[in-house]
């Protein structure tokens, strides 16, 4: 009986032995396209701001091999906005290495108005047209009690009144990188209210975030919600890094062929800061 015992032990370490000794290192070669531009120019207007004012920087970036934790940037293109009623240009410059262009003077969109973005880079040109897109205010957000699974979330309750005369797209930043996107399908005209819950280790509190809510197209609503299926809530903004090669509205007049990636889009933005604490 011991000797079969000692035989079954020796013959498992014999194909134990055997199994690490064929264990071997796989060089796995991830294929590499030809780097694409991304342009994120994402403009937020403050209308519920007193004095008005905007987010309207550009940042320019080059997608990047899969496992590259390196994000290249653009800082050489030339870029400006076309106000097409008044035919102004607003010229953009990169002060810094870090891909970002900010209007040399004081822009903020305006209504109604048909604004053109031009890139040029590496002697190709995109362009690409919107108008604003206006928002409701946050009629209210505060901090309720509820949690979902572990008990450690922290929830956040968000109150606005949509417009009934139109179908209306949203996007929704909860800082630190979370977002969420609405449409009005079920409460088209009503004051609609929902939750939204930070996991444990979405923030750390006590902190003041921002909320905000900005007015989006039916179209860019569709593609944001394929960057954050692709990328995920926490990855440093829905164009920190683009898994696939997602197209915008940006199209490249001088080679069709080399579309760039990324988005140009005008939102009014209502904010709403909240003060969260840790409940017990």
């Amino acid at each position: 009986m011991k000797k079969d015992v000692l035989c079954k032990t020796a013959t498992v370490l014999m194909l134990l032995f055997a199994f690490i000794a064929c264990e071997k290192v796989i060089e796995v070669d991830v294929p590499s396209g030809e780097p694409k531009l991304i342009i994120d120019a994402i403009f937020e207007v403050y209308f519920d701001k007193d004095p008005v004012s905007a987010k309207t920087a550009i940042r320019l970036t080059t997608s990047a091999d899969y496992f590259d934790n390196n994000i290249p940037t653009v800082s050489n293109a030339t870029v400006f906005i076309t106000n097409l009623t008044t035919n102004t240009r607003i010229p953009y410059t990169a002060i810094n290495q870090d891909g970002i262009y900010t209007p040399n003077s004081n822009f903020i969109p305006q209504d109604d108005i048909e604004y053109q973005l031009t890139v040029i880079f590496n002697g190709e040109t995109y362009i690409a047209t919107h108008r604003k897109i206006k928002s409701p205010i946050i009629t209210t957000a505060i901090q309720g009690d509820e949690t979902l699974f572990s008990g450690e979330e922290t929830e956040i309750k968000v109150l606005f009144t949509d417009d009934e005369t139109q179908e209306n797209y949203y996007v929704f930043d909860f800082d630190n990188n979370l977002y969420n996107a609405l449409e009005d399908r079920f409460f088209n005209g009503s004051e609609y209210g929902f939750s939204y819950f930070y996991g444990e280790d979405d923030i750390e509190l006590p902190k003041t975030v921002t909320i905000k809510l900005s007015g989006v197209t039916k179209d860019y609503y569709s593609f944001f919600r394929v960057i954050l299926n692709q990328s995920g809530q926490n990855a440093g903004g829905p164009f920190q890094s683009v898994p696939a090669s997602l197209i915008g509205n940006i199209v490249n007049k001088t080679n069709f062929k080399n579309f760039s990636l990324g988005y140009f889009h005008i939102s009014e933005t209502a904010t709403f800061d909240v003060s969260l604490v840790k409940k017990n």
